[in-house]
C-alpha cells in the first residue's frame, strides 16, 4: 500500500469550522496504525466495492481507496462534506453519499453482492445497521448482501457481540444469527480525536452465505428473545412468561418442549435453543 500522510485533524477542523458533534458519536479515528489495521482487517481485493459508513474527515477512506476497486462512502453530517471531499479529492475511486445508512437502501448504494462494510460507529447502532444490511429489502426482495462487516466499537461493546453461551446478549445474538464475528485488533482511546473515554476494536464479521434463522422466522424469533431477556435476573420460565404474557404454566411447558431446564437463564441459551424454541413457539 502507497505510505498515505496522516491529517491534522485539530487543524482541518479549525479550518472548516467545524468541532466533534458528540451526539453524533464523533471520534476521529487518527493514528496511522490503526488505520492500517482496519483496512487490513477489511482483507481488501483489488475488485471489491467498500461500503464505508460514518468516513467524517476521510481519514479511513484514503486507506480503503488504496486497496478497493470503489469505495461508496456514506456520511450522515452535512458539514463533514466539504472537508471530506477535500482529503479525498486524490482519489476518483470515491463516491460520497450524504444520508443516513438506516434510511437509504443498501441496493440503491451498491449493487453487487460480496460487497465489504468497514464502519467506526456509535455502538448503540450496531445490531440496527448489521439488520439494516442484511435483512431483505421493504418490497421482499433479495438484496445483494455484504461478505464482510468490519466495525470499530467500544472494546467492550465487541466483546459482548463475541460471547459464548453464558454470558450471551441481545447484541451478540443479533449479530451472530448473521455471521461469524472475532476481534481483529484493540485500540486505545488516545488513537482518536477527541479522545473517547473508552477504548475501542476492530470487529470483524464474516456473513453467512443464509442467516442462521430463517427470514420468516427471525421477527419471533427476536420475541422470544427480548422477552427472554426482558428480566435477566429471573429464571426463563418466569421472563418469558412476564415477556410474551403467557402463564407460568405454559413458560414452562414450551422450555421442556425444547428440552431446556426453565430454571436456566437467557445468557446462557444458544443460537440453537433459541432457535427450538421459536419453532415451538411458532
Amino acid at each position: 500500500m502507497t505510505e498515505i500522510p496522516p491529517l491534522n485533524i485539530t487543524s482541518l477542523l479549525k479550518r472548516f469550522g467545524l468541532r466533534a458533534d458528540r451526539k453524533l458519536g464523533q471520534n476521529f479515528l487518527q493514528d496511522p496504525f490503526a488505520l492500517e489495521a482496519i483496512a487490513s482487517a477489511a482483507e481488501i481485493q483489488p475488485r471489491d466495492i467498500v461500503l464505508e459508513i460514518g468516513p467524517g474527515l476521510g481519514s479511513l477512506t484514503r486507506y480503503l481507496a488504496a486497496s478497493a476497486r470503489q469505495v461508496v462512502a456514506v456520511e450522515l453530517d452535512r458539514d463533514m462534506l466539504p472537508p471530506l471531499k477535500e482529503v479525498t479529492s486524490a482519489y476518483d475511486n470515491i463516491n460520497i453519499v450524504h444520508g443516513d445508512i438506516l434510511k437509504l437502501s443498501p441496493m440503491d448504494l451498491i449493487q453487487e453482492p460480496g460487497y465489504l462494510v468497514v464502519a467506526n460507529i456509535p455502538y448503540y447502532i450496531t445490531s440496527a445497521i448489521i439488520r439494516h444490511l442484511l435483512a431483505q429489502s421493504p418490497k421482499g426482495e433479495n438484496q445483494p448482501k455484504p461478505r464482510r462487516i468490519v466495525l470499530t466499537v467500544q472494546k467492550e461493546v465487541a466483546t459482548r457481540i463475541c460471547a459464548q453461551p453464558g454470558d450471551m446478549s441481545i447484541l451478540a445474538l443479533s449479530v451472530q444469527i448473521y455471521g461469524k464475528p472475532r476481534l481483529a485488533k484493540h485500540i486505545p482511546a488516545n488513537a482518536f480525536f477527541p479522545p473517547p473515554k473508552v477504548d475501542s476494536a476492530v470487529l470483524c464479521v464474516e456473513i453467512y452465505p443464509e442467516p442462521i434463522v430463517p427470514p420468516e422466522f427471525i421477527d419471533t424469533f427476536f420475541k422470544l428473545v427480548k422477552a427472554g431477556f426482558s428480566q435477566k435476573r429471573k429464571t426463563l420460565r418466569n421472563s418469558l412468561s412476564a415477556g410474551l404474557h403467557i402463564s407460568a404454566q405454559h413458560a414452562e411447558e414450551l422450555l421442556d418442549k425444547g428440552g431446556i431446564d426453565p430454571r436456566r437463564r437467557a445468557e446462557t441459551l444458544s443460537i440453537q435453543e433459541w432457535q427450538n424454541l421459536c419453532a415451538l413457539y411458532k
